[in-house]
């Protein structure tokens, strides 16, 4: 397809979003390598065939049945057809996933007598990897190991008790880097092979491949012997996969054990135990159980969709070729204001001009700021996230290709996963070394619009214009006169993730090692996980509002949003842990809970009118748990908080001092320094702390851009600190700066600054998610790839414990703040 041709399918696709993907609203969808999306005119016409016909279970001879019979047949050699595979040289058998597929193949070579030998390329999904576990031998190779194989020098040569059958395994497609490999590897290892005694199978992983190019079968001397597809990356829709496997390879099922539902004509079970598989046909013979005929039957109308919508995979191939082109020159021009490069890219340019089969429509690359730091993946993605765009982030399930990409060594992996990292954590940045990427992944249904709008989303938050890094400029005033400062609102959050309660005007409050009373001592769990749940996927949450009733002895909880049909205006949780209170003939019980990654063992709550209350406001199956004081083992958590590098604490703004590694524990400075803070169900510290003049500093750059000045209760900060000094400017941020404070009659130290994710960005009044103040936060405050706004601080019992005041510390609202400079 030429230029003129890209620009006309581009048009075409864009006219056609609107009705076509109505779920995409203003997301920028890019993770078409995970799944694509599903066109309406798909979900209509599967709806309107299942409305009109009468499908019923296949095994069986009634009408419905035998209706969704031929429709299978029909549908599997229409897929045939797709992929120009003739049906006499190959079968396709309808499975759940690729990954489904994979396991039915392990099946039949881990029955082989005598097992099989597995070579494997590196650039493989897990799914492929874990067949190594069956193998009686198994060899990772690289591009150079294959090249060898075809020259005849075989990988496995060395091994002392080789099997007699060896299966190859590798990707058409990496669904890391998009890399292709040679799909001729199949024709030339099955060839290399022939004279010893050793026979040779190929399995090719093309779920990646297919889905946005052409899969030629028509030659089946040259083709693989088992092809694994994923027809949910190709089509949207139906969740389904399969497995083609070329006739000359069958035989090697013969030897599967497993059968079940409808795969045998005759079973014998009393006295004998015989069966006799079903023979006219492979599938017949693989396909155990009832087949998701409803599935297979949405693949009809999705081959039309297809076709229709999309033209030809030769059309989708050259459109995401010439995207992808675009989007890796883009991202690539990109550089700071000093010449370096804003990304590193770890896919190559999809078209090359030398023998190599190219890069298929994926970008993976991971960013550096000006100074040659990381960029953290999961700030990237809080950022992302909040600008709809849709992508993926970390290891890919793609072990071999991300270590290869990373320059990640065995030692080093198994050093990470010794510190703690696992999938998913906040820490993905270790020992200097990214522990993931970032993958762009195009589609059919990709458009100039969304690569260039990515682009752009890149330039704007991750290119520095300066020739150094930026440092915001209120990092540059001087503390100057700290006087004047105190405490303008004291705020407890009783039920993790819900509302505030704003503590009185004139009441004292206790402070407690583990923060403020009260403070996060209930949580939300899903009955099903017992996963703490969180207003970053509930922002209702924001609605639930408790208080503290020490009158009545209760927790009253009411909510303050949209009408919600039989519930109760406010319930009553007993301040008491005694089950006694609790109106129920059941008592509660402590079960494993997750809260922020760390596995706690809490008090559930078996009262139904107080879980039912909660499961109507969120609309999710919950409880309330309650994580009270005083805990051991896995009732006791602790403060992750510590310094940053942006800060300078206790020296002043202008004095450099190091500051230690996140990850080393020091020992206590004194005998009264706990060596652990604990905490209960806060996310880092024991309190929160935001300063009112940084917030209007941050409110002055939001209202410049158009933006909706922040409140301070998105922070959810148990304090408030104000100002009565008329150039309340002058202390923005510095508290980045304080070593300790004095409120009242009570010392506290300075713990850190705040990592802050996009759930700031929901109003606490309305449970609606904007952008601000994130958007703005990721401009002016973010250090170290992280964005920060408050500071996190601890108590510090006071040396004399004869005192009122130390046996029963409290901070009061307009208590003056004294900073300590030393």
């Amino acid at each position: 397809m030429t230029d003129g041709g890209n620009s006309a399918y581009n048009d075409r696709i864009e006219a056609l979003k609107h009705h076509e993907f109505p779920m995409l609203k203003d997301s920028v969808y890019l993770d078409h390598a995970g799944t694509t999306l599903y066109p309406k005119s798909l979900v209509d016409r599967f709806a309107a065939d299942m409305t009109a016909n009468l499908f019923g279970n296949p095994h069986s001879a009634s009408t419905s049945s035998q209706n969704s019979t031929l429709r299978i047949e029909d549908v599997r050699l229409r897929v045939l057809n797709f992929f120009h595979a003739d049906p006499t040289e190959f079968d396709l058998i309808f499975v759940a996933n690729a990954t489904a597929g994979i396991k039915l193949v392990t099946e039949a070579f881990r029955a082989l007598p005598g097992g099989f030998d597995y070579v494997y390329h590196h650039t493989c999904h897990t799914s492929l990897v874990g067949v190594r576990q069956e193998a009686r031998n198994s060899l990772c190779v690289d591009h150079d190991a294959v090249n060898n194989w075809l020259d005849g020098r075989t990988p496995t040569a060395n091994v002392e008790h080789r099997a007699q059958s060896t299966l190859f395994a590798y990707p058409a497609q990496s669904n890391m880097d998009g890399q292709r490999l040679p799909l001729d590897w199949s024709e030339k290892i099955r060839r290399a092979e022939l004279g010893l005694d050793c026979q040779i199978f190929t399995l090719l992983d093309a779920a990646a491949f297919a889905a946005t190019s052409p899969l030629d079968l028509s030659n089946s001397e040259v083709a693989p012997d088992f092809i694994v597809l994923s027809f949910y990356k190709i089509f949207g829709f139906p969740d389904l996969g399969g497995l083609i496997v070329r006739r000359q390879a069958a035989p090697v099922f013969q030897h599967r054990r497993y059968f079940g539902g409808g795969t045998v004509d005759m079973v014998v079970c009393t006295k004998e135990q015989w069966h006799a598989p079903k023979s006219q046909s492979l599938h017949e013979s693989l396909e155990d159980g009832t087949l998701p005929f409803h599935n297979i039957i949405a693949l009809d109308s999705a081959l039309n969709v297809h076709h229709d919508l999309f033209g030809s995979m030769n059309d989708v191939a050259s459109h995401t070729s010439f995207l992808t082109r675009r989007l890796h020159d883009g991202l690539r021009a990109l550089r700071h204001g000093n010449g370096e490069d804003v990304c590193t890219i770890y896919s190559r340019p999809p078209m090359l001009e030398d023998s190599s089969p190219g890069n298929g429509p994926v970008v993976a690359f991971n960013l550096r700021c000006s100074q040659g730091a990381w960029v953290s993946l999961a700030e990237f993605e809080k950022l992302a996230v909040l600008k709809q765009f849709h992508i993926r982030t970390g290891g890919l399930c793609n072990p071999g290709g991300i270590a290869s990409a990373l320059g990640l060594q065995p030692w080093e992996i198994r050093r990470n996963f010794s510190a703690g990292f696992r999938c998913g954590s906040d820490n993905d940045i270790i020992s200097g070394k990214p522990t993931g990427v970032i993958r762009v992944s195009l589609g059919a249904m990709s458009t100039v619009s969304d690569v260039d709008k990515f682009t752009s989303f890149v330039e704007e938050f991750y290119r520095t214009s300066t020739k150094s890094e930026p440092v915001p400029r209120e990092e540059r005033l001087d503390q100057g006169d700290l006087s004047g400062l105190y405490i303008d609102t004291i705020m407890i959050y009783p039920i993790k993730s819900c509302g505030g309660y704003r503590i009185p005007v004139g009441m004292a409050w206790e402070v407690r090692p583990e923060g403020l009373a009260w403070d996060r001592e209930w949580c939300l769990v899903h009955r099903g996980t017992g996963q703490a749940l969180s207003q970053k996927r509930y922002p209702r949450m924001a609605l639930i509002r408790p208080r503290i009733d020490f009158s009545g002895g209760h927790l009253r909880v009411s909510y303050r949003g949209p009408p919600i049909e039989d519930i109760e205006s406010e319930i009553l949780v007993p301040l008491s842990a005694n089950p006694e209170f609790f109106q129920s003939s059941r008592a509660s019980k402590s079960v494993a809970s997750r809260v922020c990654g760390d596995e706690i063992s809490a008090q559930v709550y078996t009262f139904d009118k107080i879980n039912n209350y909660f499961s109507k406001v969120l609309g999710v199956p919950c409880a309330l748990a309650r994580f009270p004081p005083g805990g051991l083992g896995k009732s006791m958590r602790h403060a992750k908080a510590h310094l940053q590098n942006h800060q300078k604490v206790g020296l002043g703004p202008r004095t450099s001092i190091h500051i230690q590694p996140p990850d080393v524990t020091t020992p206590p400075d004194s005998d009264s320094e706990s060596e652990k803070t604990r905490i209960l169900l806060s996310n880092e510290s024991p309190i929160l702390a935001i300063n009112l003049s940084s917030l209007e500093v941050l409110n002055r750059k939001i209202i410049e851009h158009g933006g909706k000045p922040a409140s301070p209760e998105v922070f959810r900060a148990n304090v408030v600190i104000g100002s009565s000094t008329a150039r309340s400017e002058s202390f923005a941020y510095s508290e980045d700066h304080w070593s300790r404070l004095k409120i009242g009659d009570q010392e506290f130290r300075m713990m850190g600054a705040c990592r802050r994710c996009h759930m700031i960005c929901i109003d606490q009044e309305t449970a609606n998610k904007n952008e601000e103040p994130f958007v703005t936060l990721a401009k002016t405050r973010r250090f170290d790839g992280k964005v920060f706004f408050g500071t996190h601080m601890c108590h510090v019992p006071l040396a004399e414990s004869g005192t009122k005041e130390a046996q029963f510390p409290t901070v009061t609202i307009g208590d003056r703040v004294i900073v300590d400079p030393t």
